[in-house]
């Protein structure tokens, strides 16, 4: 049930109307069964000073783009009431035309595009009017006798819209239907959500929980338990199984859906998905359309249903029935597009934005993580409307050419225009061992500069997290991921592969940068020594690039490898045999990996630094002191020890590294594989040829 978060002495303490607006936009927001991810609109008339000092009477309503739960003031576009009150007296208006004019009317160029449904707020003769979608009310609206069930909740105190896309027409029936109904509270949009106001900001807010609550309150009166969605047909997994099916499938869903452009994916098993994805009739209703018009341009007009009987069913019919769904979704979006198409439409990727598979949960895709899982918060939406529609009647959504027409709709296209653009690294998947590290955590945020989500992978898991949360709180929640990992432990590489695939669906990039290093006389050299060195920079090495290759190999869009050898993969170092042998095998494994890897345009390539003494574990620890006595000097002159041996004169850092690694797994080097790069300064003797 729809609660309220108003808190009276918060908002007292705003200092203005605007600031007092994103505080009550922020609560509708914040509460996604009130409104969803990037819809719904606020509004509030008020009389502010112009460039000239005169006072005029504007209109703050949101911009498009925005989403109410984050928007803050400059989110907002302020527009002259006197310019706009006489387009009431229109008899229509074109979308073009209304964009056009209401540019016209900002006070501010510098504020966002007006939302869509602008004119539906400025039309209504109220203070603060707010443009919602509750899960409940669209429940309401989306019943094939929705408006008869009306009058039972709301008596004669709404208006009732038939459907009628966002925009001049519908926001004039709007506010006629408001006028002739002096006993008016509220507006039923069909097929879409609530309209509500009040002369303040708290009374609007709280008109809008009132509705809600009543819609809620007669909901749950008529839902039966054991009949949602049919009764169960299937039951869910244990939530472990279904996690390893999960990962499982995901490479084979990434590749499947990254034909056209790569996408990422992400998995949802909370309750409302498996109750639904295990419903009787979940299938047929899940391809009746979208729960609401916001969520097409997100979800496509339907999700992917998967038959699957997870009772009886194995992981190789699982993927199996992935592929071929996933193939006859495309086909069919392709012949839905060509059916409906205008003149100048350019058909989006073709692949499901929503998968369900019944037994394990959901699966969303999308350019970014957090554009699947805005996927995904949508169709959780769309589970909570159809739960409440067929509690009330049947499910009704737009038609096919309707539901088209709002996803290829100019206007709701502008919102994608608004997002960043894309980068080298976009909608890439960076798999980074040794992730805490300095030569891990300056590639991975080299990588994520430009766009790529990363996975940092350490045994030192602490430091993993603080570098994953460093990156988050600069480029944004999920873009990258710290996972505990011994890269000598077969069992731990599988699971922080498979922790990997359900985050962001698979991997694109592996820099293979765990490390170690140990020194001593040859004759000195114990077994534990040599194997400590062949365990993590040979073995570690194998596994970590053996279970990537798996993947890149599944999802079918190649891939890049990046091996960090040393100076030492091909130097033959003093006192150093077990470190140089182990770097000498990486070298080679490298290239043994490219040579097999490149039909599936796998490229594999390797980077031979040396002497980065910069925010290396290796270098605090005793290494420092035993290179220093192979060369019979103090260790503090390390520093400048190995800057003289080199021809450059020059110290190497870390983002040194983190370049040469962007290089190699980006377009750039996209014919190279096989290749090694010496990121030394110059070291004569390790000269490759």
């Amino acid at each position: 049930m729809a609660k309220s978060l108003w808190e009276s002495q918060k908002a007292s303490a705003l200092e203005s109307g605007v600031e007092e607006l994103v505080y009550r936009s922020n609560l509708i927001g914040t509460d996604r069964t009130v409104c969803n991810w990037g819809g719904g609109n606020t509004s509030m008339k008020t009389v502010v000073k112009d460039f000239r000092g005169r006072d005029v009477e504007v209109m703050y309503v949101k911009g498009s783009g925005s989403d109410l739960a984050s928007m803050k003031a400059k989110n907002f576009t302020a527009l002259r009431m006197e310019d706009i009150r006489p387009l009431f007296e229109l008899e229509s208006m074109s979308d073009e035309d209304m964009v056009a004019y209401l540019a016209n009317c900002m006070i501010d160029s510098k504020h966002p595009r007006a939302s869509i449904e602008t004119l539906l707020h400025a039309f209504l003769p109220f203070k603060h009017v707010d443009h919602t979608h509750p899960d409940s009310i669209i429940s309401l609206c989306c019943t094939d006798n929705g408006r008869e069930l009306a009058v039972e909740i709301f008596g004669d105190r709404f208006v009732w819209v038939p459907y009628v896309r966002p925009g001049f027409t519908l926001s004039k029936m709007i506010a006629e239907g408001v006028l002739a109904n002096p006993k008016a509270e509220l507006v039923l949009m069909e097929k879409h959500g609530l309209v509500t106001w009040g002369e303040t900001s708290e009374e609007a807010y709280n008109k809008t929980l009132q509705i809600i609550t009543e819609a809620e309150e007669y909901i749950a009166g008529r839902i039966d338990e054991n009949a949602v969605f049919g009764g169960a047909r299937y039951s869910s997994l244990e939530a472990g199984k279904r996690r390893e099916l999960a990962a499982a499938v995901m490479p084979t869903i990434r590749g499947a859906v990254s034909a056209e452009k790569p996408m990422l994916a992400v998995f949802d098993d909370e309750a409302d998905v498996l109750e639904f994805v295990n419903g009787r009739d979940s299938a047929k209703l899940s391809q009746v359309g979208a729960a609401c018009p916001d969520h097409l341009v997100h979800t496509k007009m339907t999700p992917l249903y998967i038959e699957w009987d997870p009772a009886s069913g194995t992981r190789e019919t699982l993927i199996q029935s992935v592929k071929e769904g996933i193939a006859a979704f495309k086909a069919e979006y392709t012949a839905y597009f060509e059916r409906n198409k205008n003149e100048g439409d350019v058909m989006f990727e073709a692949a499901p934005r929503v998968i369900l598979i019944p037994g394990i949960g959901m699966f969303n895709t999308g350019k970014s993580r957090a554009n699947a899982q805005v996927s995904g918060a949508l169709y959780h939406r769309a589970i909570a409307v159809m739960r409440g529609a067929t509690a009330l009647g049947s499910f009704v959504s737009l038609s096919e050419n309707e539901s088209y027409n709002v996803e290829y709709w100019p206007l709701e296209l502008y919102k994608l225009t608004l997002a960043p653009a894309e980068t080298e690294f976009s909608r890439k998947i960076a798999f980074i061992t040794g992730g805490a590290g300095g030569i891990g955590s300056e590639t991975a945020r080299r990588l994520v500069s430009e766009g790529a989500h990363v996975v940092l992978a350490d045994l030192n898991l602490e430091g993993a997290q603080k570098v994953a949360d460093d990156i988050n709180a600069k480029h944004g929640e999920g873009r990258a991921l710290a996972v505990k990992m011994d890269v000598t432990s077969e069992e731990q590489v599988i699971a922080a592969f498979a922790e990997s695939a359900l985050y962001y669906g698979g991997v694109d990039i592996l820099v293979n940068n765990a490390g170690l290093a140990t020194s001593s006389p040859f004759e000195e050299t114990s077994l534990k020594e040599w194997n400590l060195n062949m365990n993590v920079l040979g073995t570690g090495y194998f596994l970590v690039a053996r279970e990537a290759f798996k993947i890149m190999k599944t999802q079918s869009i190649g891939g890049s490898m990046v091996f960090i050898g040393s100076k030492n993969s091909i130097f033959a170092g003093k006192s150093v045999t077990a470190y140089s042998s182990a770097k000498a095998l990486e070298a080679h494994l490298a290239r043994c990996i490219a040579a097999e890897g490149g039909a599936d345009g796998i490229r594999v390539n390797t980077i031979l630094p040396d002497a980065i003494l910069q925010g290396s574990a290796i270098w605090n620890s005793n290494w420092r002191n035993e290179r220093a006595a192979a060369y019979g000097i103090e260790p503090d002159q390390l520093e400048a020890h190995y800057r003289n041996r080199t021809t450059l004169l020059v110290n190497i850092y870390p983002s040194d590294i983190a370049e040469g690694v962007a290089f190699f797994a980006s377009s750039k080097s996209a014919k190279t594989t096989g290749c090694m790069l010496t990121i030394d300064g110059g070291v004569p003797a390790a000269f490759t040829r």
